[in-house]
């Protein structure tokens, strides 16, 4: 690879990078988490093998997730975390970089916009371009845009959750609340020592939110077991969690997404009533998922 530019689309997210190349597909799909030698300035890992060092690392070595609630957090981890992943699914050339698109939330500023189009030049592209989550999340499934009817998009990130209107190729409406993924397993973390009075990590509060956590009062019913420590004895020790103990502690970050997706479609409807009335039979059943969310 000396001559040919290579096409690369990332999606840098809070919890997880994803790396596209065109052509080849994606490439890398790992968690946000660096590895880095504080003493040499020098990252050790990134990704799968960063995140297992969690919790088993000497002090000279720092574990970071350097982005948070969608943005850049730690503007230096992230350009060499970028350097590094670029280089490891595009190799090096002296003669061509390659050319760069990456996500960002709807809702982020100038500046937060400015730190990731400066981190991936940094990391080695020739030329970077942003396209928003919704309209890139839109694309990917094969949504028609072109049209002049209202296709909504709710991407439920690590960080951020985006909402979007989409028409005529384009974002009608958009609203964006910082939170996500993240908050969903700090809920599940924070309900089982409440209730439980066993202490487990967000990988394990993960787990339970993926199989067995549902917000809808009439969803899945099942349960698995977990591992964590008794706060009481002290020793480890294994709970059942079930799906109505996920829908609880599910409960109080869901209920604030109802107010951007209530803003984002009034907007809609008061200022694009035309195009959004052909597809406004598409929403009932978005609007009685976000209902449940108060009577879980």
């Amino acid at each position: 690879m000396f001559f040919n530019s290579v096409d690369i689309g990332i999606d840098l997210g809070t919890a997880n990078l994803l790396v596209y190349i065109k052509g080849k597909g994606i490439v890398f799909n790992e968690p946000s988490v660096v590895a880095i030698n504080r003493s040499k300035n020098k990252i050790l890992a990134v990704g799968n093998e960063a995140r297992d060092m969690i919790g088993k690392v000497p002090e000279s070595i720092s574990v970071i997730r350097p982005l948070k609630e969608g943005v850049i957090a730690n503007y230096t981890v992230t350009q060499k975390m970028l350097e590094f992943v670029v280089e490891r699914v595009a190799g090096k050339s002296f003669f061509s970089k390659p050319r760069i698109m990456v996500c960002i939330p709807t809702g982020i500023t100038s500046v937060e916009k400015r730190a990731v189009l400066e981190a991936a030049m940094q990391a080695g592209a020739s030329k970077t371009y942003l396209i928003e989550e919704p309209l890139a999340a839109a694309l990917g499934a094969g949504l028609d845009i072109s049209v002049p009817s209202g296709s909504m998009v709710i991407d439920i990130g690590g960080g951020t959750t985006d909402i979007a209107i989409l028409s005529l190729g384009g974002v009608v409406v958009d609203s964006s609340i910082r939170v996500g993924g993240d908050a969903f397993d700090e809920a599940i973390v924070r309900y089982v020592k409440k209730v439980y009075n066993v202490l487990i990590g967000e990988p394990t509060a993960e787990k339970i939110k993926m199989n067995v956590a549902t917000v809808l009062s009439n969803g899945k019913c099942t349960d698995m077991e977990v591992q964590g420590r008794d706060l009481i004895a002290g020793r480890p020790t294994t709970i059942k969690v079930t799906s109505a103990d996920a829908r609880a502690a599910l409960r109080e970050p869901f209920i604030p997404l109802s107010a951007p997706f209530a803003a984002c479609w009034r907007n809609a409807r008061r200022s694009f009533r035309q195009i959004l009335s052909i597809r406004a039979w598409c929403l009932p059943a978005a609007a009685h998922w976000l209902t449940d969310w108060h009577s879980c």
